[in-house]
């Protein structure tokens, strides 16, 4: 299985990056206007502004083009799979500022191509929030059946990879922990099968809703990384405000849109806005806590 995985990911590779470029080259070249950012348009342009305020929702709506936890349980899959820890650097941090470019890409297509936000907002209501039709129309527009084909495969490579990735991830950590040798078939079932099982069993579940709850469980897991990662860098002497100030705001991000969401406690705007402050300010008064207790600590040891 990993050998064939290995012949078709670089095809799926491809496909993404023809889509990115194939697109706004085309885009550009079609004479397509990219809205500017002014003082003027930096505003909410969601239908339904009240509803979804830029703060948190935005935050959480975007995920993995601008910061994942998801990516980060790659980790196990990934570590396994490098030559050199020298690769780390350009494996995960490159992947990470490529998803970024293509989500960017993407904004300005899905601007431009329908002629403003408004309009686009206006697509995205006529069809029920669903973005695979405009995805689709899209591409076949600016790049053809044939090209229009690759461009979808490159969008359909996201999930499929990321499926796979998952799983495989969700089965090396679980047999980590069972310290389970997963070279025998059967022990590699024995963790597969309920997983998959479980994978199926969520499928049947209304879409909309499980793409909400991984949206913030994908940047909680994020807020959680970074203050582990935070942690480290103090114990390490290294310099962790490059972690910490994204854990305060992540924090603030996951913690208000739970308490504000639907989906999630559901309460006024004010009032979670609050809870997302007050825990904020106090994740950032524990973390100061444990920096001066350690440096105390270390200034004893020595």
């Amino acid at each position: 299985i990993d050998k064939i995985i290995g012949k078709i990911y670089p095809l799926f590779g491809f496909a993404l990056l023809f889509m990115a470029l194939g697109l706004i080259t085309t885009l550009i070249i079609k004479g397509y206007k990219i809205p500017d950012l002014t003082f003027s348009t930096l505003k909410n342009f969601h239908a339904d502004g009240e509803k979804f305020p830029v703060f948190p929702m935005m935050f959480i709506t975007i995920a993995c083009g601008a910061i994942s936890g998801f990516h980060s349980t790659q980790s196990p899959l990934m570590a396994r799979c490098l030559k050199n820890e020298n690769l780390g650097r350009r494996v995960f941090y490159g992947a990470m500022i490529s998803e970024g470019i293509v989500a960017m890409i993407w904004a300005a297509i899905g601007m431009s191509f329908y002629g403003g936000v408004r309009e686009l907002n206006d697509m995205m209501t006529a069809h029920e929030g669903n973005a695979a039709y405009l995805v689709n129309e899209i591409s076949n527009s600016l790049l053809g059946k044939f090209g229009g084909i690759i461009a979808l495969l490159g969008v359909v490579a996201a999930p499929i990879t990321s499926g796979d990735t998952a799983f495989r991830s969700a089965r090396l950590i679980v047999a980590d922990f069972l310290k389970s040798k997963q070279g025998p078939i059967k022990n590699r079932l024995l963790i597969s099968i309920p997983l998959f099982l479980v994978g199926f069993l969520i499928t049947r579940m209304d879409f909309s809703v499980i793409w909400r709850y991984f949206a913030w469980s994908n940047q909680t897991l994020a807020m959680v990384v970074l203050w582990a990662i935070t942690v480290y860098l103090t114990q390490t002497g290294k310099f962790f405000w490059v972690t910490l100030i994204p854990a305060l705001f992540m924090t603030a991000v996951t913690i208000t849109y739970i308490f504000f969401a639907p989906e999630g406690f559901s309460l006024p705007g004010g009032i979670s806005y609050a809870i997302g402050g007050v825990a904020t300010a106090a994740s950032l008064a524990g973390f100061l806590l444990y920096y001066f207790n350690f440096q105390k600590k270390v200034k004893y040891s020595v």
